[in-house]
């Protein structure tokens, strides 16, 4: 059989309350194993004290002494000839056991101690010298503290005051968690969790953010694959029909039927390349600058290339591969667009590094900038009608700065073309 529960909710109270009840009960033993005896012990010696002298009074018939030690200590004192008492007295309580042990000591007789709890008061029988009984009167309270009562009762109640306090924070904790548990199960069957957002405490916070970011990559993915599907549906469908229109008429030319399988070869080197996205890499201790410099004169061997790089560059961990496949493809794309110069800056925080890109090309319009981080989109309006290209470019660049933790943004450059501002931390 299971002891520990399945669920967070009574885990996380378990675990809340065990070690409270746990250090209580130590406590508690604690007090009444050394203070509680001790309190008792006392009181029980100082009570055998005052009775032990006021029998030497009665034995010896002073009662001038004795009725003045009675007022004195508050002792009700009576001497009768028999008593007639219940056949079993409270000796061996836990409440009268410390004073009849010190009465038999002081005494060297038996006292019979009976105690009314109604009344909370105690009655002692002390045998006299002469055969009569003499009987002490005082209230419980000259035997017995109620400060262990009073402890127990705040003892239990600091448990349920703590149990009051916590369980709305933790129903609250569970519900959160709960709500996230749905919202995935949701997410997984690829449905949306309407009215989901982020509650509860800070960790749980960023983990249904964290979730949602998921969600989100995961739908962008989705839409990727379609678009891809798309795409080549409708790029390689047109040079196929006229190729198979050529053959079929007898109309072919080797050269048209060249540049048709160079488009089509250049297409679905675009497609796998995206489909496969990165290969496992190592990161490694990387500099920017050299790389993008060697990128942009292969890119651009007839532009005018300015550069402004800090005169010591930035070094941070990253997968040098996947991060020179995107300045490529960002600058491919400014030399195909740019009129003369390409311009490339970085920019060194202790916090990130800051790549600019620009060129001297139509640039993008605005309303435009975001379908161009799409993959499989072509602005040939904007940036040219024969410049080619699958539209993959910027979107490649996109997904390799994104998982290097990273940003890109598209915006106006002061040379009159693109700028490309990409932000990667350190």
């Amino acid at each position: 059989m299971k002891i520990m529960p399945r669920s967070f909710l009574w885990r996380t109270i378990l675990m809340v309350l065990l070690p409270l009840v746990v250090s209580l009960t130590i406590v508690a033993n604690v007090f009444f194993g050394n203070h509680w005896e001790r309190v008792h012990a006392t009181m029980a010696r100082s009570l055998a004290g005052e009775i032990s002298t006021m029998m030497k009074f009665i034995n010896d018939q002073n009662t001038v002494a004795l009725d003045t030690m009675a007022g004195d200590v508050g002792i009700n004192v009576a001497v009768n000839d028999t008593m007639s008492r219940p056949k079993h007295d409270d000796n061996h309580s836990m409440i009268a056991g410390p004073l009849s042990n010190q009465l038999k000591q002081r005494l060297n007789q038996r006292a019979n101690i009976y105690i009314n709890r109604g009344k909370r008061s105690v009655q002692i029988d002390v045998p006299t010298n002469d055969g009569r009984v003499a009987t002490f009167g005082v209230s419980m309270h000259r035997i017995y503290s109620t400060s262990a009562e009073v402890f127990l009762i705040w003892l239990i109640a600091s448990i349920l005051i703590v149990s009051i306090l916590v369980a709305p924070f933790i129903v609250l904790h569970t519900r959160s968690i709960r709500r996230i548990a749905r919202a995935a199960n949701r997410f997984g069957r690829g449905l949306d969790a309407p009215g989901f957002e982020p509650s509860g405490s800070r960790e749980i916070r960023e983990a249904a953010s964290a979730m949602i970011t998921m969600k989100e990559r995961l739908d962008r993915y989705n839409r990727t694959r379609t678009d891809m599907l798309n795409a080549v549906s409708h790029d390689l469908k047109s040079p196929l029909t006229r190729m198979r229109l050529a053959v079929e008429t007898e109309t072919a030319e080797k050269d048209e039927l060249l540049r048709d399988i160079d488009r089509m070869t250049e297409m679905v080197n675009g497609y796998l390349a995206f489909a496969r996205g990165e290969m496992p890499e190592i990161e490694q201790v990387t500099e920017l600058p050299s790389m993008l410099l060697r990128t942009a004169r292969d890119a651009a061997p007839k532009k005018k290339i300015l550069t402004d790089f800090p005169d010591t560059p930035a070094q941070f961990y990253a997968r040098p591969m996947a991060l020179a496949r995107a300045f490529a493809n960002i600058i491919e794309n400014a030399a195909r667009y740019a009129k003369k110069t390409i311009k490339i800056t970085e920019i060194d925080t202790p916090d990130q590094v800051e790549i600019i890109i620009e060129d001297d090309g139509p640039g993008i319009p605005d309303n435009k900038k975001a379908d161009a981080m799409r993959p499989f989109v072509r602005l040939d309006e904007a940036r040219g009608a024969k410049t080619g290209g699958t539209g993959l470019g910027l979107s490649i660049a996109k997904t390799a700065i994104e998982n290097h933790g990273g940003q890109i943004f598209l915006e106006n450059s002061d040379l009159g073309g693109l700028r490309v501002r990409v932000v990667l931390p350190i």
